[in-house]
């Protein structure tokens, strides 16, 4: 897996055909003001960007103002089905994304839980099955259970987004043994943290750990300094990619001497 030093490290991710340069993703809701999301995604330079449908259509003419300041930014758009508790209300929002949007991409969300808004995996399979079946390409919210991804996978998702921690949480990595786990079982599947990132440290671990981009919204909207936050982030990104790439040491309940002791001189 190593790679020497001359070896770039923005190495392409690609998903469903489409090659993505960088591994920060960023969502475009909860900034300050319409300026400060434009300077976040100049500073972060992301992949793309996530908008909920229910945000750009929220009213009238306000949404097609936020349509146009999307298009501005002069990304890729992933819509999402932010807040919907029901697969019925996840496909009919999918299909609507779709028209406004123009685009087969989809970031799945079903909702079962208000307070936690963990993912109805349930509802998430039988919601990807008939957007799929339809020429959707799903990017599922999901949860690191393994049986689920495997027939996430199954049903032709081409990409995991397990959760971090609750969304806008900022709590990090809640389950790391379960996101190796979920590593480990499909090396060859694109998995994006999507949820409970705050920090650009924890940002760090997933990238280390072999996650292949982080998805982001709350932790840079809702910074003191939005845009510093995306830049700390998507510098946070590339050392992770870095390290993971340079196959960090494995920790050990035993010190290990950097200077050896053979030949070492004495004192009388």
């Amino acid at each position: 897996m190593a790679q020497t030093s001359t070896q770039t490290v923005a190495d392409p991710l690609i998903i469903y055909e489409h090659c993505f340069s960088s591994r920060l993703w960023l969502g475009t809701a909860q900034y300050p003001s319409p300026a400060t999301l434009q300077a976040a995604v100049q500073a972060a330079q992301p992949a793309l960007l996530t908008a909920a449908l229910r945000r750009e259509a929220a009213s009238g003419q306000g949404g097609q103002g936020f349509w146009s300041l999307l298009q501005d930014c002069g990304r890729p758009i992933l819509p999402n089905t932010a807040a919907c508790y029901s697969t019925k209300e996840a496909i009919t929002t999918a299909h609507m994304a779709r028209e406004l949007f123009n685009t087969p991409w989809i970031k799945l969300e079903v909702i079962a839980n208000a307070d936690t808004l963990q993912p109805d995996v349930v509802g998430l399979l039988e919601a990807a099955h008939a957007l799929i079946q339809d020429g959707f390409q799903v990017f599922p919210y999901t949860t690191e259970d393994l049986s689920i991804a495997e027939r996430l996978l199954a049903l032709g998702c081409e990409v995991l987004m397990p959760w971090g921690a609750p969304i806008g949480s900022g709590r990090g990595l809640n389950n790391p043994y379960g996101l190796r786990s979920l590593r480990a079982h499909f090396p060859d599947t694109p998995l994006i943290i999507d949820a409970g990132i705050g920090r650009p440290s924890q940002a760090v671990a997933a990238l280390e750990m072999g996650f292949d981009a982080i998805l982001l919204n709350t932790a840079v909207a809702r910074a003191g300094d939005p845009v510093a936050m995306a830049q700390a982030f998507a510098a946070a990104i590339e050392a992770g990619r870095r390290a993971y790439w340079a196959e960090p040491i494995q920790a050990q309940d035993m010190a290990s001497p950097s200077t050896p002791v053979l030949g070492k001189g004495a004192l009388a």
